[in-house]
């Protein structure tokens, strides 16, 4: 039963690479992941060298413009957080992914906290100008290290090693796993700070926390269920398990 004066079951879900990766979208460090089979690729994602080399960008760059993001769609797990969501069950998805795959979804854009940003959108270093990402990439044919009108150096708005967490976005999240009953943690290995760090201080504040990954994670441990199954099958099933418990 849920453990707060709550009239039904209020879930976050704290969701990584792995809820797409049925989608097409690779996770990075899986067996099959980007960085396992293209461990060169990780360097391209830290600010410092994206900043000092123009190398690194025209590479970044590239690989941007060939990610399978572009042409994902989501998933059943995906749609699963919606149909928790329209039955007023769903506090938060709180996202370690830049897909957009969650609003695409259907999820509510104000539900939804990307806690490692977006590749929707892309924003001037120097000046904080935004567009839009598919409109950067239609110039690397001719400017492959594409920047500002105002000479600054563009980036996606994903957030890249060496930077830090939006602020609020953090404190969103916080407060989104202490307030609720349920905290699913779907498709993330746990392994990546701050945001790993949720899964405790939800448990810590009486959360009950449920984890949906193939493989082991470093807060198993504190889990009250561990669902090892394909996401595609396991999420659905589990959140008709938890709707249940709204009848």
């Amino acid at each position: 039963m849920p453990h707060h004066d709550h009239p039904t079951l209020t879930v976050t879900a704290l969701t990584g690479a792995g809820i797409s990766t049925g989608s097409g979208i690779p996770d990075f460090r899986g067996p099959q992941g980007t960085w396992t089979l293209h461990p060169e690729q990780a360097a391209l994602l830290e600010i410092g060298p994206y900043m000092a080399d123009a190398d690194v960008r025209r590479r970044g760059w590239a690989a941007w413009a060939d990610s399978p993001v572009w042409h994902a769609h989501p998933g059943p797990a995906h749609r699963a957080l919606v149909a928790l969501e329209e039955a007023g069950a769903l506090g938060a998805v709180l996202t370690q992914n830049f897909d957009g795959l969650h609003q695409r979804a259907g999820s509510a854009a104000d539900r939804v906290v990307e806690l490692h940003g977006t590749l929707a959108t892309t924003s001037c270093l120097r000046c904080g100008a935004r567009s839009a990402t598919p409109d950067v990439l239609a110039r690397l044919p001719h400017e492959p290290d594409p920047h500002c009108t105002c000479g600054g150096v563009l980036k996606p708005d994903v957030v890249y090693f060496g930077e830090r967490l939006d602020d609020l976005a953090v404190e969103r999240a916080v407060a989104s796993v202490t307030d609720a009953d349920v905290l699913l943690a779907i498709g993330t290995t746990l392994t990546v700070q701050p945001v790993a760090s949720l899964a405790a201080i939800a448990v810590e504040h009486g959360t009950r926390l449920v984890v949906v990954n193939a493989d082991p994670t470093p807060y198993d441990r504190l889990a009250e269920e561990i669902v090892r199954e394909p996401i595609e099958q396991a999420l659905p099933a589990l959140v008709e398990r938890l709707l249940g418990e709204l009848a």
